[in-house]
C-alpha cells in the first residue's frame, strides 16, 4: 500500500503562513531580550558592599534618589550655583567596584548647576565648603538612567557611589 503525500504547493500554504508568525515572534523576543528596561534604581533599599563604605540609615536624604553624609566639613568658600568647582572624586557602583577616580590625576573642574555633571552632583554639592568631603549615593534617575556612557563600567540603571573632595570654589 503506498501513502498519498499531499502535493508541495498544499504543504507551503500550510506550513508558510505558520513559519512566517514563528520568525515573527521570534524577532520580537529577541529584540525585547536584548533592549533595556528603564525601571529606575531605589537607593533606600539597596545592598551596597562594605568597600562603599554607605550605610544609608546614616546618611541625610535629598530626596528618593539623593543621600549625602558629610564625611568632613570644609571651612573655606561654599558652592554655590554657577561658580566654578574644582574636585576630587571617586565612583564607584554599589558592589564596590571603582568605575572612575581622578585621585593622583588632574582635579574635575566644572560650572556647578550648568548641567555639565550628572543631576547628582548638581544638587548633591551644594552648599559643600572648600576642604570638605562628602559621601553621595545618587540613583539612575538623577545619574545615567539607562543612558550609560559605559554600560560595560557602569550597568543601565545603576545607583552611583561617590566619594568627592570640594578642592576650591571660584
Amino acid at each position: 500500500m503506498r501513502l498519498a503525500l499531499p502535493a508541495f504547493g498544499q504543504v507551503a500554504r500550510r506550513t508558510l503562513p505558520f513559519l512566517g508568525a514563528l520568525l515573527t515572534l521570534t524577532a520580537c523576543l529577541g529584540s525585547e531580550t536584548t533592549s533595556v528596561p528603564n525601571i529606575p534604581s531605589n537607593p533606600a533599599v539597596e545592598t551596597y558592599n562594605s568597600a562603599t563604605g554607605v550605610v544609608i540609615a546614616n546618611m541625610s536624604k535629598v530626596n528618593d534618589n539623593l543621600f549625602i553624609q558629610e564625611t568632613a566639613v570644609g571651612t573655606g568658600a561654599e558652592a554655590v550655583s554657577g561658580k566654578v568647582l574644582d574636585m576630587r572624586y571617586t565612583g564607584r557602583l554599589t558592589n564596590g567596584k571603582v568605575f572612575d577616580t581622578n585621585v593622583g590625576k588632574t582635579i574635575f573642574t566644572f560650572t556647578l548647576g550648568s548641567g555639565q555633571v550628572i543631576s547628582g552632583w548638581d544638587l548633591g554639592l551644594v552648599g559643600m565648603k572648600v576642604g570638605g568631603k562628602r559621601k553621595l549615593v545618587i540613583g539612575s534617575t538623577l545619574a545615567y538612567a539607562n543612558q550609560s556612557p559605559d554600560p560595560s563600567a557602569i550597568p543601565q540603571n545603576s545607583t552611583l557611589v561617590f566619594d568627592v573632595e570640594l578642592i576650591a570654589v571660584r
